[in-house]
């Protein structure tokens, strides 16, 4: 296929997150600098993605022994059917990771025998049914187990049915599919599905040398907790991505841009002597360079291969320490879990292959200045 060369086009190194705004529900990513226009390019169809297309767990249906219809009060029960088909849609559940994931996409069918006894009334002359009480597998996180469902009043003994199932967006009662009603008297409910609650996106000049004409974009990303915000915009970024690679297809030259030519000679060696570098080279705190000694890592070759939560596994190594060595990697155009598979190197031979680039390098410099 011919190729055809197109002059570059300013990107961003990485993401940057604003640690400081940073929770478990909410994080400001900053991305710059981007050509003129593709803020908005971008900024406009994360958004879109992440408020309709992120999947999560929620529940779609309920069976309570004794239960006709939703319409309905429950002796024995403060709360009518109808309130507490409305606190389950409250219900916050976390997907697990599974090795089979075909399996994993079907509808979870959770069953409960709850009982009350006299003595769990005895103090309040109630006992209130939470979330957590209702559901215990293991296939999903409860995010909020103390959500308040229902309040019993006397002894009871019921069976409870929940059934969850994967997807995306808000689905009415009426359009669940591949739900097959177990019971009679099983309820089916609408449910909201997607865990993001709201995206906002800004776009700001900034400068690249001497020339302002370029955008910075900050993206704020605000999520029920059934998902961190940097998995749902890695997750937006893939499905965008999934999406553009059909349209490959069409082409019908290799676009080659110009920085890649004039970089490919250089790249290789210019990353190189940064993972050479050794952890006490580079100006970290005392306290982040002895829990990489103490981690045995010696090179920054090394660190940058480790994910977050391995690094996080390392004795004495907390939350300030992984800032700390995410923003110096940021500062060398650098971050944790690189992928250098390219190079010959992973993170379990990343020591071995990192002595014999500074052997090879030592031994060059010497046959040069001989």
């Amino acid at each position: 296929m011919p190729s055809i060369l197109y002059d570059k086009f300013e990107m961003p190194q990485g993401i940057k997150v604003d640690e400081k705004a940073t929770t478990s529900t909410f994080a400001r990513f900053i991305a710059e600098p981007l050509e003129r226009g593709f803020a908005h390019t971008l900024g406009n169809s994360l958004r879109r993605i992440l408020l309709t297309s992120i999947e999560a767990p929620g529940i779609v249906s309920l069976f309570m022994e004794g239960v006709d219809h939703e319409y309905m009060a429950v002796e024995g029960i403060i709360e009518d059917v109808t309130n507490i088909v409305l606190n389950l849609k409250g219900a916050l559940l976390r997907r697990l990771p599974l090795d089979d994931i075909p399996h994993s996409r079907g509808v979870k069918s959770i069953v409960t025998v709850l009982e009350v006894t006299a003595d769990d009334l005895r103090e309040k002359g109630q006992k209130v049914i939470t979330l957590g009480d209702l559901i215990t597998t293991g296939d999903f996180e409860v995010i909020n187990p103390e959500l308040p469902i229902f309040t019993a009043t006397k002894p009871m003994k019921r069976r409870i049915e929940i059934k969850v199932a994967i997807g995306r967006g808000y689905v009415p009662s009426e359009r669940h599919e591949n739900l097959e009603k177990s019971e009679i008297n099983e309820i089916v409910v609408d449910t909201a599905f997607s865990p993001v609650r709201l995206v906002n996106y800004y776009v700001e000049n900034t400068r690249v040398g001497q020339d302002t004409d370029f955008d910075r974009m900050k993206l704020e990303v605000t999520t029920d907790g059934r998902i961190s915000p940097k998995e749902a915009l890695a997750f937006s970024a893939k499905i965008l991505s999934n999406h553009l690679d059909v349209f490959e297809n069409m082409e019908e030259y290799e676009i080659v841009f110009e920085e890649v030519v004039a970089k490919s000679d250089t790249d290789r060696d210019e990353l190189m002597q940064k993972l050479m570098l050794g952890i006490n080279e580079i100006e970290l705190s005392v306290r982040s360079t002895n829990c990489l000694n103490g981690a045995d890592i010696e090179t920054i070759g090394e660190l940058v291969v480790m994910s977050e939560p391995k690094l996080l596994q390392f004795r004495n190594f907390g939350k300030k320490s992984l800032n700390e060595i995410k923003a110096k990697l940021y500062e060398m155009s650098l971050s944790l879990g690189m992928d250098l598979s390219r190079f010959g190197i992973t993170q379990e031979n990343a020591k071995e292959m990192m002595k014999q680039q500074i052997e090879t390098h030592q031994q060059q410099n010497n046959g040069a200045n001989a």
